[in-house]
This record gives structure tokens, C-alpha cells and sequence, in this order.
């Protein structure tokens, strides 16, 4: 018989909510006669399942014919917790907290452990009653009281309310922690149900920090459990998140789909917050797609609702409100009820961004330029603060997404009025924030008040572009020492699909030159053409590249006309040529950065060579080529001045203890994987360096905690520039992690390179870098040789990998 409760019990546990309901039901009734107490544990599971689906009328309704034992404390006890939860669910706090009344009198009469649950309950009731610092006080005893008394579950589940109350707060950092314990107390109970929400919480954090692909793949993980575990309420949140993520990547209808999806389980489950909740969504997304008919019939359906249980109106119906009245021209009510979302600090982070965008978007509308521009400097600037109180890396990269439709806004604003400059000031703001933070560089409105761009293009020696790809117009800005133009370019949805077109004829080994690419003549014409007359031939161009053009090197852009090295290329017409013919190329993450550069403190010509290790798997076969590349670059240095690990020495940790800042050139000869949901985890495959399952990986978040003040780093691996961009931050990876720790230039590779071209290219490299050449000019030379060697190493495949990186 009690093997019967356990089992039902078990259920509960993993999270098989309507499995242990079915079964606890069953058991109330067959004990019911035979063994009243028995009976009256299967009855209280029942109500305990009931609340935990939220089925709170249900539970309170049977709640009302269950009758504990007097005897029975704990058994009191968690029913009074049931109870004073469904009735805070249910907007009955007065009598929510006369139930937990009853519950504390019981607790502070003997220590009993299922009174963990009743502070639980208490910062539940303190939340719905929108007491967020005092619930996030009660989850916190409430885990206190967990571990003291070895409670696994009710550890986890105040982990993950914990990880909710982040969110609610903005404070993603301490979101991600509290949902990563909570998912590794839940794997480890079985807790199903507890995984899931846990998983869905990381995707409610990094949807806000601007990871939408992260983000799209916990929901999609979290709503398949939650349909499994047959729990609707779960299924109904990440559905809706889904169609969060949607929205924000400009897709209506599917977030529309979405929506209503949830607000169709919602009304099945007779759940009203979820209504609400739903409606409030559909309002909002009509509101974008242009339906104000159908988003005024939402709001009418949505605001009796809310008013109706004493609330205030939620901020996203005052914001949707607000956009609906700016829409139809209402400019007075859209404006109150803007700035009422915009100045209440209890609203969530980017909810007050978004009403300070549409305020500026309303002036803007207007015609009152000025006001415009305040708010747009003023939101900026409340999303700087926003960004400044995050504390790890992998919260702040992808956090810049959050500001880039604002961005956008203000930069097509600015041009509108001819202010290309200010545009340009106003972009570069926007870039490398995490990169330009860790190294000291200045950021923001003091950053951009002082920019230069023309001196900078003096200082580099270069002809700088700049890219912006905007949703409404994308541009250029070429610059030199003596002036800076502005070329328009069309919106962001018409370029990357020719990238990654491009992209893609390479990877696949075609000889573009050969075959006359019509994409890498369409490219050169689009983003290159206009500034032609500012590029000087031979000279140097630092690009600073934006979205997937991040993902694309320039120097393998079709030229029209002969090349300047005559006849050489002799595998395409003699009327078009690759752009490395004309120009050596950079790429730099900002002018900001570029600006505040330092040289080099490393005098000597020493060397850090790492590589050839022995294989840490199958996955990862050391090639004999790997050995020859290291004797090749080894012998351009005097050994007096290199030190080498090879073989079982070249180990994450000897890297990590060498003092990398004591050299001028670092280089990896390997294999690498990048990441592209956690570039942070991208790593360079070294030697095992103990029995640990990843000893011999050494990941990108180690290296840039590591100063290097290296001349050049060169990551001889495949994809070692990484292959996960984030908005304003570029490509993130190895390359980014070695800039972040302080190396001057970084030579790092797009793709997968080929063993057979690379060891030539970097003997190449080190050659040019002993005969005094930079090394932005050494690897072109390498490239040129490669390219004109009349041989299969022709192919852009073979040479354009490799790009070099500088912050400097």
C-alpha cells in the first residue's frame, strides 16, 4: 500500500503531474474505506499535483473535504501551504495569508521539514502581490532551510524561483546561475519538470541579453518537455516565448501563430492569468504588423480583466497602448502613457528601452527633432547602465542586441537630416562595448563627443571603412587623413543572403575568379565600388565590419579589370581580379578602440610556439603536417628567445602557467572548435593534461583571463575567428578572447583550413615577419604566393581563411 503512494509520489517528483494526479485519485478512493490516513496522504498529492498544474480552483475545492489528523503536523502543515498558494494564485491574498498565519504558529512550535514549503509560499504570495525584494528574501531562506535539511527538491525549486526573480530584476547574470543549480539539482533527483523550467528560465535570460538563437533552442527544449509531462501551464510559457523570439527577429505572422497557440491552451486550462497574459501578446504584435483594428479589439478584451482584480493596467498593455495611440495619431495619450512605462523603475529593463524608443520614434513623428534625439541619447544611456550591472562576458555579449533597433532608429534619424558624422559617432558607440569595457577603452556618450575618425585614419596609415547594416537604410563610411564620405547602401535584408551565397562557393572549393561569381563581382560593386576613388593602390584598408559581413573576407571580392599583377592569375579572365591583388587588409572591431591603441611594450622577437599535441580523441588526429609547421615557423626566431611545447607538453595548463605576456608572437598549430550558442567555449585542442574530461581543451574564456601584450597571436586551427556574431561585438571567439587579453593583431582562420596549404602560409608569414614587413603585409604576401602559385592552393579556400584582427 505505501508502495502505491510512493510510486504515485515518484511521479510527483519527476514531474509527471497528471500520471500522479490520476494515480492519487485512484488511491484516495480505494483506501478511502480501509485506510483513512493512507487515504488522506493520496488526497492531499491530488491537491499538491492540482496546484503544481495549475489547477487552483481544483485544488482549493478539495482541499475543502480534506481533513488532517490532528496528530498529524506536517500533514497540516503542507495543506495550509497548498492553500495559501492557490488562493495567492487566485487573487485571494487576505486569505492566503491567514492560512500561512496558521502555518508559521504550527512551525515555530517544532521544527518540521516541510516548513520550508511555507516560506516558499510566502515568497509566492509576496510576488503576486508584486513584493519582489521580499520574495526574493523568502526563496532565499527558503534554500537556506532546503540544504540545511537535505531537501534536494525544495532546493531545486528555490534555485528556480530564484532564477525567476533574476529576471524580473534584470539581473540575468545571477538568472543564468540560479537556473544552471537548479537544472543540476533537478538532473539529479530525475526532476523532469523542474529540468525543463530551468532550461526555459536560461532562455528567458538570454532572450533579454539579445541571444535570440540561444534563447530559441532552450524554448523549443523546454515546451517539448513540458508536452511530454503533460503540463499545459509550462507548455503555454514557452510557447509564448517562442513568439517572443519571433517578434523580435521581425517575423509577425509566426509569433502571431504562436500567440494564439497559447491563448487557445490558456482558455482550455481555464487559466485567467494566461489569458491575460495571451491577449496582451496579440495586442502588441498587431500593433507591430501594422492591425490596430484587432489590436484595439485585444486591449478591450485584456483591460476589464485586469482592472477587474483591483490591478493596474500591465506595463506591456500600457505600452501597447501607448504605440497604438502614437499609430492612429494620438499623440498627447501616446505620449502619457509612454512616459508612464519609460519612468517606472519597477518595470522590466527592456520594456522601459522599448517605451523610451517609441517616445523618441512619437517626437520623431512630430517633427520635434530635438526631443527626439534627447530620448534617444537618454534611453542609450539608461541601456549603458542596464549593460554596466551585468558582470560576466556571456551576459554582455549578447546584451548590445537589446539596443540595436535603437541604434538603428537614431542613426537613420541623424541621417535623414544630413548629419552623416554624427551617424558615424553614433554607430560606433555601438561596437565592441565588452571588448573596448575589459581593455579601458571609453565608452558611450564621452566616447562618442570625442571621436575623431580622420585622425584616426592617420594614425593606422589606412583608408578606414565602417559598415552599419540597418533594418531601414545600411551605410558606408570611408575614411582618410583629409575627409570622411558617406556612401548609402540598401537595407540590411538585401546583403546577407549574397554573403552567404559567396561564402558558400568558396567553402564548397570553387574558383570564383574562374567561374566569374556573379555574387563576388555583385558584392564588390555594392559594399566596395563607392569608396574605390579613396583607396590608394597597394595601401592599407582596415575594415570594420558589421553583421554578417563579418562573416565574409573582403579580399576575396571580384575586382573589374586586370590585375595588378599582370597576367599572373592565370586561372580567371583577364578582366577582373581578386581585391588582395589591390590592397593589404585589417580587421579592427571600432574607431573607438583604434583611437585609444597602444603599441606593443614587447621589444624582443621571442616566440611562444604551442602545438603537434597527442591526440586527446578520434575526434581530434594530430596530422603530420602539424610538426613540420612547427619547425618551419621556429627556425625565423633565435632559439636563445622560443620556447616550445610539443607532443604531451603542449597542455591547456602550460600555456595558461607561462606567462604569456612576456612574448611578442604566440602561436597555436592544432585543431580548434568554435561554438556558435556559447562562443566562450570555443577552444584550442591541446594534449590531455590529466584525467578531466575537457584537460585538454583550452577554451576562449581562460585565454582572454589571461594578459597577453603580444605583437601578433596566430591560431593555426580551423575556425579559429569563431562562427557566432553578436550585434556591435563581431564575430566572438579565439581571436576575440586573445584581443580581450590584450594581443595587438591576431591571425585567425573563417573556416576549416586545409593542412596541406597552411604550413606554407605560415612559414610564409614568419618570413615576411623577419624581414621587417608588418603583419598584416606578411600574410597578404603568404596569400598572394598561394594565390599565384598555379596550383590548386588558387582557390580562395586555400588562402582567405585566415584574416588578421587588430585592436591596435
Amino acid at each position: 500500500m505505501q508502495a502505491q503512494y510512493d510510486r504515485a509520489r515518484q511521479l510527483f517528483v519527476r514531474g509527471y503531474l497528471e500520471n500522479s494526479q490520476q494515480q492519487a485519485e485512484t488511491g484516495f478512493k480505494e483506501f478511502k474505506i480501509s485506510n483513512p490516513e493512507l487515504a488522506a496522504k493520496f488526497q492531499l498529492l491530488e491537491a499538491e499535483d492540482m496546484l503544481f498544474r495549475g489547477m487552483y480552483p481544483d485544488a482549493l475545492s478539495l482541499l475543502a473535504t480534506y481533513h488532517a489528523s490532528p496528530a498529524d503536523r506536517e500533514a497540516t502543515v503542507r495543506m495550509l501551504a497548498i492553500e495559501a498558494v492557490a488562493l495567492a494564485r487566485e487573487q485571494q491574498e487576505p486569505e492566503a495569508h491567514r492560512k500561512l498565519a496558521e502555518a508559521d504558529d504550527l512551525c515555530h512550535r517544532a521544527d518540521l521539514a516541510v516548513c520550508g514549503e511555507v516560506l516558499r509560499a510566502h515568497a509566492i504570495l509576496a510576488g503576486q502581490e508584486d513584493k519582489l525584494p521580499m520574495a526574493s528574501q523568502y526563496f532565499q531562506d527558503t534554500f537556506a532551510f532546503a540544504q540545511a535539511h537535505h531537501d534536494r527538491l525544495l532546493e531545486a525549486s528555490a534555485s528556480l524561483n530564484l532564477s525567476w526573480i533574476g529576471i524580473q530584476f534584470g539581473h540575468f547574470d545571477e538568472t543564468l546561475d540560479w537556473s544552471r543549480a537548479a537544472r543540476q539539482a533537478a538532473v539529479e533527483l530525475g526532476a523532469e519538470d523542474l529540468v525543463q523550467r530551468s532550461s526555459g528560465n536560461m532562455g528567458w535570460a538570454f532572450l533579454q541579453l539579445g541571444d535570440r538563437e540561444r534563447a530559441m533552442e532552450l524554448f523549443i527544449e523546454a515546451e517539448k518537455s513540458a508536452e511530454r509531462l503533460g503540463s499545459v501551464r509550462d507548455e503555454i510559457m514557452w510557447v509564448t516565448a517562442e513568439g517572443y523570439v519571433y517578434r523580435d527577429s521581425g517575423d509577425w505572422e509566426r509569433a502571431t501563430q504562436c500567440y494564439r497557440q497559447a491563448l487557445f491552451l490558456a482558455k482550455e486550462l481555464g487559466n485567467k492569468d494566461e489569458i491575460i497574459n495571451a491577449l496582451e501578446d496579440l495586442a502588441q504584435i498587431s500593433v507591430d504588423s501594422g492591425k490596430l483594428d484587432e489590436a484595439s479589439a485585444y486591449i478591450d478584451q485584456v483591460a476589464p480583466m485586469e482592472i477587474a482584480d483591483g490591478n493596474r493596467l500591465h506595463a506591456n498593455v500600457l505600452l501597447t497602448q501607448g504605440m497604438l495611440a502614437a499609430a492612429r495619431g494620438q499623440d498627447k495619450q501616446a505620449e502619457a502613457l509612454l512616459r508612464m512605462v519609460r519612468d517606472d523603475r519597477s518595470n522590466p529593463t527592456t520594456t522601459r528601452l522599448g517605451a523610451g524608443e517609441q517616445l523618441a520614434l512619437l517626437y520623431e513623428q512630430e517633427g520635434n527633432t530635438r526631443a527626439a534625439e534627447e530620448m534617444y541619447k537618454a534611453t542609450l544611456n539608461a541601456f549603458d547602465a542596464a549593460q554596466g550591472d551585468l558582470k560576466s562576458e556571456e551576459s554582455k555579449l549578447p546584451f548590445v542586441a537589446n539596443a540595436a533597433r535603437i541604434y538603428d532608429d537614431y542613426i537613420h534619424l541623424l541621417l535623414a537630416r544630413g548629419r552623416s558624422d554624427e551617424a558615424l559617432a553614433v554607430a560606433d558607440r555601438s561596437r565592441a562595448r565588452t571588448l573596448a569595457q575589459a581593455l579601458g577603452v571609453a565608452a558611450g556618450k564621452k566616447a562618442t563627443a570625442t571621436l575623431n575618425p580622420r585622425r584616426i585614419a592617420q594614425k593606422t596609415g589606412s583608408t578606414l571603412l565602417f559598415y552599419w547594416l540597418g533594418q531601414k537604410q545600411s551605410c558606408l563610411w570611408a575614411i582618410t587623413p583629409a575627409r570622411i564620405a558617406f556612401f548609402p547602401l540598401p537595407a540590411q535584408a538585401e546583403i546577407p543572403a549574397r554573403v552567404a551565397r559567396y561564402r558558400k562557393a568558396i567553402l564548397d572549393a570553387e574558383d570564383p575568379l574562374a567561374s566569374g561569381n556573379q555574387d563576388g563581382l555583385a558584392l564588390y560593386q555594392l559594399l566596395l565600388a563607392p569608396a574605390s576613388k579613396l583607396i590608394l593602390p597597394g595601401a592599407p584598408v582596415t575594415i570594420l565590419a558589421d553583421g554578417e559581413l563579418n562573416q565574409l573576407n573582403f579580399e576575396t571580392l571580384l575586382v573589374p579589370g586586370p590585375s595588378p599583377e599582370g597576367d599572373r592569375n592565370s586561372s580567371g579572365p583577364l578582366d577582373m581580379h581578386y581585391w588582395i591583388d589591390d590592397v593589404t587588409l585589417v580587421s579592427a572591431p571600432s574607431l573607438a578602440m583604434l583611437e585609444a591603441a597602444k603599441p606593443s611594450r614587447s621589444a624582443v622577437r621571442s616566440l611562444l610556439l604551442l602545438g603537434n599535441p597527442v591526440s586527446p580523441s578520434e575526434d581530434f588526429v594530430s596530422l603530420p603536417l602539424f610538426g613540420f609547421e612547427m619547425e618551419s615557423i621556429e627556425k625565423h626566431f633565435d632559439p636563445q628567445n622560443v620556447t616550445v611545447f610539443s607532443a604531451g607538453q603542449a597542455t591547456p595548463a602550460a600555456y595558461l602557467s607561462s606567462n604569456p605576456a612576456h612574448y611578442a608572437y604566440i602561436h597555436f598549430v592544432s585543431h580548434a572548435v568554435s561554438s556558435s550558442t556559447a562562443p566562450l567555449d570555443s577552444a584550442i585542442i591541446l594534449s590531455r593534461a590529466n584525467t578531466g574530461v575537457d584537460s585538454f581543451k583550452l577554451y576562449a574564456r581562460d585565454i582572454m583571463r589571461h594578459p597577453v601584450d603580444a605583437r601578433l597571436v596566430t591560431i593555426s586551427a580551423c575556425f579559429g575567428s569563431g562562427t557566432r556574431s553578436y550585434a556591435g561585438e563581431g564575430l566572438v571567439g579565439l581571436s576575440w578572447a586573445f584581443l580581450r587579453a590584450g594581443a595587438q593583431s591576431v591571425v585567425g582562420s573563417l573556416w576549416e583550413v586545409s593542412d596541406g596549404s597552411t604550413p606554407r602560409l605560415m612559414d610564409r608569414l614568419y618570413q615576411g615577419l623577419e624581414d621587417g614587413r608588418t603583419p598584416a603585409s606578411s600574410l597578404r604576401q603568404a596569400k598572394l604566393a598561394l594565390l599565384h602559385s598555379n596550383s590548386r592552393f588558387q582557390s580562395p579556400f586555400y588562402w582567405a581563411p585566415f584574416q588578421i584582427y587588430s585592436s591596435r
